[in-house]
């Protein structure tokens, strides 16, 4: 190669080099920030919510860049976590629960925030002015629907004969009343005494169960949440060990080892997220995206857990369920 040539070629690889970089910069991952109650993502529904970001073409760490954040069941760490995630400047939040969303909106009124699991009280929360029309910078999917808890005491009325007394599970870190509320209030109308379980951290569950047992509950009915959901193994033993038949909301409490659940199915809701988050990374404003709501609630009983606490299941109630897992 002539000497020309060689610095021709040299010079044309330091000038590349530059733009090389630049392109790289410019083509930066969009970046999806996750707060979540559960501690390990491989162990939650969030498989569903990658595994929808996929389908829709958004492979992580090469197509997008999601980082996560882990209250570890302390949903007391959400606001710092949030602060954290806020920092970074993301696309879009995932805040897996209603009380991160709480915490996320609280930090930021401009990066958009969805939730696969909004309660019903999402408005007088502040995160959002009407289902059909958020409004601010917060939408996503809700869990429940209205009567759902006055169907759980229902059904553990007949799946127990003769309850008079049924105790409920409730983190009260979370400041999710409305399940609490429905709850009570269908005891008072149905002639039932309603006895309460509070929690505030995981330490606090082995109290509550024997809180519970030496109250004589004949029933206990966990309240959704993302706390109780990360210790649903723990859950279901304690609730064993105690003899106590526990209603959920959720499946995957009854996959851990729990007797029944009747509700919205968790891994569809994040499944859905996938498509706000999409939509958002395409330039839709959260405010303009109507918030879904289950479109089944499913009934899943655990006969193993039934005949371990000595209970026959009715037929009306098998008949009716979704699943039986034997």
């Amino acid at each position: 190669m002539r000497r020309r040539d060689f610095v021709g070629a040299l010079g044309g690889t330091i000038i590349a080099w530059p733009l090389e970089a630049r392109a790289e910069i410019a083509t930066k991952l969009p970046q999806i920030a996750v707060l979540s109650a559960i501690t390990k993502k491989e162990n939650s529904p969030l498989i569903a919510f990658v595994r929808g970001l996929k389908e829709l073409g958004y492979v992580e760490d090469l197509s997008v860049d999601i980082v996560y954040r882990f209250a570890e069941g302390h949903l007391d760490r959400f606001p710092v976590l949030a602060a954290e995630l806020g920092e970074l400047r993301p696309g879009v939040i995932l805040a897996t629960v209603t009380p991160a969303a709480v915490a996320a909106k609280a930090l930021t009124n401009s990066i958009p925030i969805v939730c696969p699991l909004l309660t019903d009280d999402a408005i007088n929360l502040g995160l959002i002015a009407s289902e059909a029309r958020p409004g601010g910078n917060v939408t996503g999917v809700s869990f429940r629907t209205q009567g759902l808890a006055s169907k759980q005491v229902e059904l553990a009325l007949q799946i127990i004969p003769g309850v008079v007394k049924i105790g409920f599970l409730v983190n009260v870190a979370s400041g999710v009343i409305i399940d609490r509320q429905e709850l009570e209030g269908t005891c008072q109308r149905l002639g039932l005494e309603a006895v309460p379980a509070e929690v505030r951290s995981p330490n606090d569950l082995d109290a509550a169960f024997r809180g519970m047992a030496d109250d004589h509950v004949q029933a206990v009915i966990v309240l959704v949440d993302g706390m109780l959901f990360s210790e649903r193994n723990r859950i279901a033993v304690l609730a064993a060990t105690a003899r106590l038949p526990a209603i959920y909301g959720f499946r995957d409490h009854v996959d851990a080892g729990g007797l029944i659940s009747y509700g919205a199915n968790l891994t569809e809701n994040f499944h859905r997220a996938a498509t706000y988050v999409h939509k958002i990374l395409k330039g839709a404003k959260p405010g303009d995206l109507p918030v879904e709501f289950p479109t089944k609630l499913e009934l899943i009983v655990n006969i193993k857990a039934a005949k371990a606490l000595g209970l026959n299941i009715p037929p009306s109630v098998l008949v009716r369920a979704d699943e039986v897992i034997e």
